[in-house]
């Protein structure tokens, strides 16, 4: 981790930035009381430091295609880094699985897969369990209605920031 330092304007950035990524440099600079020269070098900053990873459109996805999604958590019977990679490796080669996450606790994993339908998802999960010669044990939920997606997380609600915050 780097040293990066972020001041309250540049949080004022980052949250204005994540709930609408499409606002103009002109719009943004208005929202955090800057120039709008000044606002674009902290945003260039703010990417070039990779503090600002991407941007997205979020798409309902019910207009365009029928699918389904579940949630799974996998554990694996042996708790080796080889073992723990190869499974990550058959992750990132399967792209209905769109966020996958190592825990703690009883699983190892906890995985997200949006698929066509329940077919391709019984694939997907026999593709798991079956790719490689660890043991794996998979527990899914199909989801029935998303309650609440993730939009954009409320800075000012962290009371840690990992980046020091320059007043």
């Amino acid at each position: 981790m780097t040293d990066i330092k972020i001041d309250k304007i540049d949080l004022k950035i980052l949250q204005t930035l994540q709930q609408n990524g499409r606002i103009t440099n002109q719009d943004l600079a208005e929202k955090v009381c800057l120039s709008p020269s000044s606002c674009l070098q902290r945003v260039r900053r703010l990417e070039k430091e990779k503090v600002i990873q991407s941007y997205h459109a979020r798409i309902d996805l019910s207009q365009i295609a029928r699918h389904i999604m579940c949630i799974a958590t996998v554990s694996l019977k042996n708790h080796t880094q080889q073992e723990f990679k190869a499974f990550e490796l058959l992750i990132e080669s399967i792209p209905e699985i769109v966020e996958c996450y190592t825990v703690s606790g009883e699983s190892d994993f906890l995985i997200r897969i949006i698929c066509a339908d329940m077919n391709r998802y019984l694939e997907i999960n026999d593709q798991l369990v079956s790719s490689s010669s660890y043991q794996v044990t998979i527990n899914s939920y199909v989801v029935m209605k998303e309650n609440k997606a993730f939009e954009a997380v409320e800075l000012n609600t962290l009371r840690n920031i990992t980046a020091p915050v320059v007043e």
